[in-house]
């Protein structure tokens, strides 16, 4: 891998990046994107794949070497494997990963494979199908589907992310957990974040995941353990299983001095922080030619921008854009 040259202020080293390729999704979580929503980016402002593709070598041969691939929902981005496939061809690009709703996985799991993804990240927040309409608007079959389709392609290691609700799916965690356990997939719990109104909303079912850890505790013996990828999770295994389970906990317990990505939007943006506004305009850069050498200078300053840590707790109305325009 190439040296990496990328890190901000506080000494952190940057070596992942999260790459949304698209503002829209075939489903309204509605912590995530509101019922209705129809204000996405024009089309014409979402880079294109040759663009995609000159921003993650710049961030290649800068030493970053793993990419995450999300959205909104990426699946619904016209021909993604193909631009799946360009990238992993990148020099310095080792890790290739995907987060998905599913719903579109069962018709794209071979073909993302072959393209060069290996792992994944599905949403899955309950296994009860009218509970799920409610909280998504979609159908939990075809998301079942899809996870089906992705264990028998190969991927490994598939991961679950449950985002846990107060009095709405905390009730849900073992099931789910079970599910997990039966079919070889990693669970990962998530607490609520005020990303814009919806955000904020679901804040109201806030539940700190160290509730669901000593759940967990009376049934299980938890052992800390590690696990692949570059985020923010601490993970525990599963007694003598193979089972792990992962504790995101952005409100209760925040990661922010360990924190090495940044996020690149479908129009270009580079958002520094998901709880703060730093942000650097690549699209325009672009468009006016710029060359190889002024693209990774621009992203060295644009690292130089990114925050100590997030705000989520002491201000939680500071980000008013949905976590689907951000990139998950």
């Amino acid at each position: 891998m190439n040296q990496n040259k990328l890190a901000d202020p506080f000494g952190r080293r940057i070596d992942y990046v999260r790459l949304s390729v698209t503002d829209r999704c075939d489903l309204r979580c509605y912590y995530c994107m509101p019922e209705g929503y129809k204000d996405f980016e024009v089309p014409g402002n979402w880079l294109n794949f040759d663009e995609i593709e000159r921003v993650i070598a710049a961030f290649g041969r800068l030493g970053v070497g793993r990419i995450r691939i999300t959205g909104g929902e990426p699946l619904v981005r016209k021909d993604l494997p193909t631009l799946t496939a360009r990238l992993s061809a990148l020099p310095g690009i080792e890790d290739l990963s995907l987060s998905t709703n599913a719903v579109k996985l069962a018709r794209h799991a071979q073909a993302l494979r072959k393209a060069g993804i290996t792992r994944l990240n599905v949403s899955l927040d309950t296994l009860n199908p009218e509970l799920f309409r409610e909280i998504t608007k979609g159908k939990l079959e075809k998301v079942i589907d899809g996870l089906m389709a992705a264990r028998d392609a190969g991927f490994s290691p598939i991961k679950i992310n449950m985002v846990v609700m107060k009095g709405v799916n905390d009730s849900e965690v073992g099931r789910v957990l079970d599910f997990c356990m039966e079919h070889g997939f990693t669970l990962r719990f998530i607490e609520t974040m005020p990303m814009g109104r919806t955000g904020r909303d679901a804040v109201d079912h806030y539940l700190p995941l160290s509730v669901i850890r000593e759940r967990l505790e009376r049934r299980y013996t938890l052992i800390p353990a590690s696990m692949e990828g570059g985020g923010p999770a601490r993970y525990v295994q599963v007694g003598d299983s193979d089972m792990r389970i992962g504790f995101i906990t952005p409100m209760s317990q925040h990661f922010c001095e360990t924190c090495n990505r940044v996020r690149l939007s479908m129009d270009g943006t580079l958002y520094m922080c998901l709880g703060q506004d730093s942000r650097y305009e690549l699209r325009p850069l672009l468009r006016d030619g710029v060359s190889d050498a002024d693209l990774e200078a621009a992203i060295i300053e644009a690292i130089a921008l990114k925050p100590e840590r997030h705000e989520f707790n002491e201000k939680p109305e500071q980000i008013v854009r949905f976590m689907s325009a951000t990139g998950g």
